[in-house]
């Protein structure tokens, strides 16, 4: 109950809380390599204007990046491969992808979950109508329902099924998904990168958006960019297999993998000459 004190307010501590300070205390274990890299999105976000002005539709910029990392990781399933209790490296030939949203329950901005299964066999539009069932019907999902419950626990039953979960990779992928997807960027402008606390083999991390100069076809031209942070468990993944699944990202993030055509792509990516 909300309690009004002189200078402060006492709020209940929200027992969503509680699974992140749980998670982040896991976290703090693995040996994780954060990479900060920037993305050229210039045509994939033309490409999402052009279609909201043609139909009146917006399309889920989350979707057409889940649609490239999953595309991504199909050449690499190293990349968000665990490591067993019996000491056996586990690669997942679907990508399930978690991704955390900012809903609204009972009045409250809440942080909820919702796993995308496969998304290395979905299309951007099958991922695009996912996000918004998900976004208008998000009370009653299943990762929604696990999460109350789970929360109820006492604090160290929660941190002993976290601690055997991520030993069993089939568990961890049914209830948690593969690979951790979390975008901070929405809530604000500019370029600025997050560094998360991942018990993941693999997370990503959108970050903000900002428009700077860049250089397209030998000529300077006002690009946007993406900030993303690529965090990495070092346990599993090596420093070559992941620079080579950052540039496959990026080159389908920088192509609008899913979004255009070859015309409209080579239409948007001739810059004005710059003054």
């Amino acid at each position: 109950m909300k309690q009004k004190q002189a200078g402060q307010t006492v709020l209940p501590y929200p027992r969503s809380r509680q699974l992140m300070a749980d998670g982040g205390r896991m976290g703090l274990r693995k040996h994780t390599v954060h990479g900060l890299v920037e993305f050229d999105i210039t045509l994939a976000r033309e490409s999402i204007r052009q279609h909201k002005a043609e139909t009146g539709e917006t399309l889920s910029f989350s979707a057409f990046i889940l649609a490239c990392l999953g595309k991504a990781l199909d050449a690499d399933k190293q990349m968000h491969g665990y490591r067993s209790w019996r000491n056996q490296l586990i690669l997942f030939d679907d990508v399930d992808v978690n991704m955390l949203f900012e809903v609204e329950v009972n009045g409250q901005k809440m942080i909820r979950p919702h796993i995308f299964r496969a998304v290395n066999q979905q299309s951007m539009r099958e991922i695009h109508e996912e996000i918004r069932a998900f976004q208008n019907q998000h009370e009653g999902s299943e990762e929604s329902k696990f999460i109350d419950w789970f929360v109820r626990l006492p604090g160290f039953l929660r941190r002993l099924f976290l601690w055997a979960l991520f030993k069993q990779p089939e568990m961890l992928k049914a209830y948690y998904g593969t690979v951790l997807v979390s975008s901070v960027g929405m809530f604000g402008k500019g370029s600025g990168w997050a560094i998360p606390v991942p018990n993941h083999s693999l997370q990503i991390t959108l970050g903000g958006i900002a428009e700077k100069p860049g250089v397209v076809n030998h000529r300077l031209a006002v690009r946007e960019y993406l900030c993303l942070t690529i965090s990495m468990d070092h346990d599993v993944i090596d420093g070559a297999p992941a620079a080579r699944f950052t540039q496959r990202f990026k080159e389908l993030v920088e192509s609008g993998y899913g979004l255009c055509n070859s015309e409209t792509a080579y239409a948007i990516q001739q810059p004005n000459l710059a003054t």
